[in-house]
Parts: structure tokens; C-alpha cells; sequence
């Protein structure tokens, strides 16, 4: 039976630490394992814009020794309203996986419910999974390993409905991160998320916050993280959005209340001004190129890690 990646919490605190190891070695060793050898073909859907997600899940199957098969949605069947099962039902017999970014997180499962072969979350209006990966192997990379992060604080400051505050919940908590959650009134996480994200944190010593306090969220924080205020989709929005979010711009006075060699991490793309300041995303504290990096590392390690299980 296919192991599916569709939100963070598909993999337990272990599974999530083998995959975060396995990610490093990658990282290490780009070419130390080639599951895809044959070549075997990735199906990658898009549905909406992408760079790093693209780029980075084109070159990682090659590298696994695969086929990198790029669909854009829109010209499929599916963008043409073919039944999401049927279109998975071709796929699984023809690919080794399927990569979907794309709108509502149900789309998704209805292609996992039909797929003998892995499904992974690019990123849907709910989840960003894979970045998360990405975003703790960053951290474990250059804090010690994945062994260095239970205990570890993580303070997200921007907007709390998007779908990376979920996965900071999700993700976040179940590698034992303390997840601070710095949002104005009105843009809180799902509540069944932030639930989920406390009942994972009862085994693995994790815990979420959620605050409109600025402060609260950052003190002495290990990780500072942000992401842009307007989502794909809701650009008409952006200028109504400046206000609210204001205060929780990472800017040199948040990283000052953090801990003193705190990391900032901006999932791309970067607006400088808005969400984050030109002397923090181009400082010294800021792992945001390595991040980017390691969405290839990263999700070399998912699709090897799946493929082994299914």
C-alpha cells in the first residue's frame, strides 16, 4: 500500500527524523542514492506559479536517477474537469509518484484515495508540508543535526490562516518544537490544526501558541520565520492587508528580542519591506539561501523515504 505525504502530520516524530537525516546526507552526498534509476518517471502537476518547487522536485527526481515529467494543470485533463481519480488511475501505473501543487487540500486526498504509487503535497491553500522538511532541515543543518531540535523554539510572525502557519503547527511540533505563533486578531490558524498541532505536542514534548502579542512570540526565540502577508490568489487584498500585518514585520527590532544567534527563515518569495526588512533577510542571521536549498535535499529525502515504504 503507497505511504502518502499530504500534510505534516502524515509522518510520525520518527518517520519525520529519518527523513530529516536522510535529507542531510543528501545534502552531503547528492548522488549517495538513486531510487528512480531506470529512469522511472515523477509525474510534477502544477496548478499554480512556482520556482522553488519546481525547480527543486525537477532536479531532485533527475538526481534520484528518475524522469521529471512537468504537467501544467491547466492544459491537462484535469484543468479541462476530468475526474481527479481517473486522472490518478492513469498516472499510478505509468509514474513511480505524483507531486500535485495545487488549491483545495481535497483534491489532493481524492488523488491519494486513488493512487497505488506515493502522493506528496507541493502545496495546497492548506498545507506546505514540504517546505516545513525543508525549513527543519535547515535548522538541524546548522544547529546539530535533527537530534538538536525537540526543545527548540520557532516563532512565525505574519499571517496565522496561511497554509505554512499550519505546517509550522503540524511540522513544527512534531519534531518537539515550541511553535509561537505571532498574528493580528482575525487571522488565527484553524482551530482543528492548532488542536492537532497540542495533542501531537503531549508525545513529543512540543507546544503550540498562537498570539497577537509580537513580543510574546518572539522572545528568545531559536528560529524566526515569516512569509509573505498576501497568499497566491488573494492579491486584490494586499493593500488592505498592510495594516494589520505591520507590526509583525520581521525587522531588526523582532530579531533583537529573539535569541542572539536566532535564524531567520522566509519560505520565498521575499517582498522586502513588507514582510521582512532588507537588513534582515540579507543579514548574517539569515539562513534563507540554504533554506531554499534544501527544499532539493529535503524532498530527495520524502520521495526516497516513500518509495522504500510503498
Amino acid at each position: 500500500m503507497a505511504r502518502h505525504f499530504l500534510r505534516d502530520d502524515d509522518l510520525d516524530p520518527r518517520e519525520q527524523h529519518e527523513v530529516l537525516e536522510l535529507g542531510l546526507a543528501f545534502r552531503d552526498d547528492r548522488f549517495f542514492r538513486t531510487p528512480l534509476t531506470g529512469p522511472r518517471a515523477v509525474a510534477l502537476l502544477f496548478d499554480k506559479p512556482s520556482t522553488r518547487t519546481r525547480v527543486s522536485f525537477a532536479v531532485g527526481v533527475a538526481e534520484l536517477g528518475g524522469y521529471p515529467m512537468l504537467i501544467d494543470g491547466a492544459s491537462s485533463q484535469l484543468g479541462r474537469g476530468e475526474r481527479v481519480e481517473d486522472t490518478a488511475r492513469v498516472l499510478d501505473r505509468q509514474c513511480a509518484a505524483i507531486v500535485w501543487r495545487t488549491f483545495a487540500q481535497e483534491r489532493l486526498e481524492q488523488m491519494a484515495s486513488a493512487s497505488a504509487v506515493p502522493v506528496v503535497n507541493a502545496l495546497t491553500d492548506e498545507f506546505h508540508p514540504c517546505q516545513v522538511l525543508a525549513d527543519l532541515t535547515t535548522v538541524a543543518q546548522l544547529r546539530g543535526g535533527g537530534d538538536a531540535l525537540p526543545g527548540m523554539t520557532l516563532a512565525y510572525l505574519g499571517d496565522g490562516a496561511n497554509n505554512m502557519a499550519n505546517s509550522y503547527l503540524l511540522g513544527g511540533v512534531t519534531a518537539g518544537l515550541h511553535v509561537r505563533i505571532g498574528t493580528p486578531a482575525g487571522y488565527q490558524p484553524d482551530p482543528a490544526v492548532l488542536a492537532k498541532a497540542r495533542e501531537i505536542g503531549e508525545t513529543t514534548g512540543g507546544s503550540a501558541l498562537v498570539t497577537a502579542d509580537r513580543d510574546e512570540a518572539v522572545a528568545q526565540a531559536d528560529v524566526l520565520a515569516t512569509d509573505t502577508w498576501v497568499s497566491m490568489g488573494h492579491e486584490a487584498s494586499a493593500e488592505a492587508r498592510s495594516e494589520p500585518f505591520a507590526p509583525f514585520q520581521v525587522n531588526a527590532d523582532a530579531l533583537a528580542l529573539a535569541a542572539p544567534d536566532a535564524l531567520v527563515l522566509h519560505c520565498l518569495p521575499a517582498y522586502r519591506g513588507k514582510e521582512i526588512t532588507v537588513e534582515v533577510i540579507d543579514g548574517p542571521q539569515s539562513a534563507v539561501w540554504d533554506e531554499a536549498e534544501n527544499r532539493l535535499h529535503a524532498q530527495k529525502a520524502l520521495l526516497t523515504w516513500l518509495l522504500e515504504r510503498s
